[in-house]
């Protein structure tokens, strides 16, 4: 049995965006081009516009800022420390932010567990969705975007945080 990973791209402000869907039909991945540890299009992957338009709409709304949060399924797992801070990333709302020390915090981690939360965070598959863009440097420093900095710089632009 193949397990099939359905996928397409959408336009977007800040490039071409990858979306996968996995087996169940939830969404498993949002890339970029150029985005590091980001997916690229494989051999026997089915391209299934239809199956996105929820997402292609929820993105349109947000970037047209007319959208605050998703509403759409999606399946991303990771370690059970990778799975609580993208959970305590999950909860910081739009037009906010928030440093990597407090996400540290949030799941009860040590101080000393900051450079670990900042790999989790570095290892979402699901940019933009879960919004890992709203997590900034203990000094408001704009760091360590895997889609790059200057999407990083956009997106809290578009959120009215910059």
């Amino acid at each position: 049995m193949t397990i099939e990973t359905r996928y397409t791209t959408l336009d977007s402000p800040v490039g071409t965006l990858l979306l996968t869907a996995d087996p169940t039909g939830a969404l498993s991945s949002l890339s970029v081009p150029g985005q590091k540890n980001g997916r690229t299009v494989q051999d026997g992957w089915r391209h299934d516009p239809g199956h996105f338009r929820a997402a292609e709409e929820q993105l349109a709304a947000y970037f047209a800022g007319e959208l605050k949060e998703f509403d759409l399924e999606v399946s991303s797992p990771g370690s059970e420390f990778r799975e609580r801070v993208w959970a305590a990333v999950d909860t910081v709302p739009y037009g906010a932010t928030t440093t990597y020390g407090e996400i540290a915090a949030r799941i009860g981690a040590p101080r000393a567990a900051v450079r670990a939360v900042g790999g989790a965070i570095g290892a979402n598959p699901l940019l933009i969705l879960r919004p890992c863009h709203r997590v900034i440097g203990a000094g408001g420093s704009l760091t360590g975007y895997a889609g790059g900095l200057e999407r990083k710089t956009s997106l809290l632009t578009l959120e009215g945080v910059l």
